[in-house]
């Protein structure tokens, strides 16, 4: 199966698709335009759906006789990031954009099904494909899995994932380790005690202690980590106040860490609340800190004997020269939720950068527009058709394949 062999009606419903979930973004748990437009789209090829699945989740299966059962799936949400890509299907929803390819990805699953359904007389099993809410804030999944997922439509033999990524439009890679690191969300409230901004001595001013916080948090990179293991601690916001002469009571912060192994992981959540509480003991605050994980995720590691096969599909389709090796992303999914009690799964990256983008990079000063920036535009006359040949193939060989060749490592 290559790109050529994808009819050009499937193309262009694929393509359709895409422009229009590209130009109607909803956030988080918001999704019930998308849900809907992809369960109409999963009826018209004949699936039995169900809507409503651990939110605006949508399950559509597609029986083909006795046989494993693969499971698809794909991402239904956008990002609250305003567009800036000039595109003249650019998002109609103010401050929401699919800055991350959800669209994309999706787009190339409900192609990839359409294809399986054409090509139904060469395999036999079932094929499930998920449309999953509130990805980008790491609940989806579990709320999917909470909703009886696998007790209500099946355990899957496998399951397949694609995620596009700033490489080449019209190559894929696979990773020979991790593919995403796994991360912890932090909310920290420090308290301070509020007073007159000309009168700092009666007060504990929480903002330099969120600030002396901040700094110190670096050095668990710089200092605590070593130099050949993958580790980034990101503070994303920090609030405290809002009048110039006044000193505030709290300050709140909201932080991330993320790294390749959990025991990292554990080291420096453990190495966070400890330099915060120093922090507030040394200026003393008058109350303790407060910690509130906000999201979790693993370490996104697949199965190897799943991943393999998809791989060896893949340099079929598009030859070996188009299938890379991927080094590993700080990037984090709620994907290896889906790994539950054995379920072996497969990720790769779609590339998804036309040669315009690259060449406009090639002073090697201006980056390529990575996923969530508002100039983020994959380039989709050629990421979309290797996406649908990439899933496709990958489904069919893994449908085809011999039960002893999936889930061992």
């Amino acid at each position: 199966m290559t790109e050529t062999d994808i009819p050009r009606d499937v193309l262009r419903s694929a393509l359709g698709l895409y422009l229009d979930l590209h130009a109607h973004p909803e956030l988080s748990g918001a999704e019930a335009r998308t849900a809907a437009v992809l369960a109409g789209r999963l009826e018209q090829d004949g699936c039995t759906v169900t809507r409503g699945v651990g939110g605006h989740g949508v399950v559509g299966v597609l029986r083909n006789g006795p046989g494993p059962t693969v499971m698809v799936r794909t991402e239904l949400d956008a990002l609250p990031v305003t567009e800036r890509t000039g595109l003249p299907y650019a998002s109609t929803t103010a401050g929401v954009m699919h800055a991350c390819g959800h669209d994309l990805h999706t787009a190339a699953a409900s192609g990839a099904l359409t294809l399986l359904v054409q090509s139904r007389d060469t395999w036999h099993g079932t094929v499930i494909l998920v449309g999953q809410p509130a990805e980008e804030i790491l609940t989806g999944a579990d709320a999917m899995l909470a909703d009886g997922l696998y007790e209500r439509f099946g355990t899957p033999d496998a399951v397949l994932a694609q995620h596009c990524a700033p490489l080449p439009a019209g190559t894929v890679a696979h990773g020979r380790g991790p593919v995403m690191s796994g991360s912890v969300a932090l909310d920290v409230v420090i308290h301070g005690r509020g007073g007159h901004a000309g009168a700092p001595h009666l007060a504990v001013d929480p903002v330099v202690t969120a600030a002396a916080v901040v700094l110190r948090l670096q050095t668990l990179v710089s200092r605590e980590t070593s130099p050949t293991e993958q580790v980034v601690l990101t503070v994303g916001s920090l609030h405290a106040g809002d009048r110039p002469n006044v000193i505030p009571d709290e300050a709140r912060l909201s932080l991330s860490v993320r790294a390749f192994s959990d025991p990292t992981l554990k080291r420096l959540m453990a190495a966070v609340e400890r330099i915060v509480r120093a922090e507030c003991a040394a200026s003393g605050c008058p109350k303790e800190p407060e910690f509130t994980v906000t999201s979790q995720s693993a370490v996104l590691m697949p199965d190897a004997a799943v991943s393999l096969l998809a791989r060896q599909s893949h340099e079929e389709a598009f030859g070996p020269h188009r299938v890379t090796d991927w080094p590993g992303s700080t990037a984090t999914e709620d994907f290896p939720r889906f790994a539950a009690d054995g379920v072996p799964t497969a990720y790769w990256i779609l590339g998804a950068t036309g040669v315009r983008q690259w060449r406009a990079a090639g002073d090697g000063i201006t980056p390529v527009p990575p996923n969530h920036s508002p100039e983020f535009a994959p380039d989709v006359r050629n990421a979309l058709p290797a996406g649908i040949t990439a899933m496709a193939a990958a489904t069919l060989r893994v449908l085809q394949a011999p039960s002893d060749t999936k889930g061992k490592t």
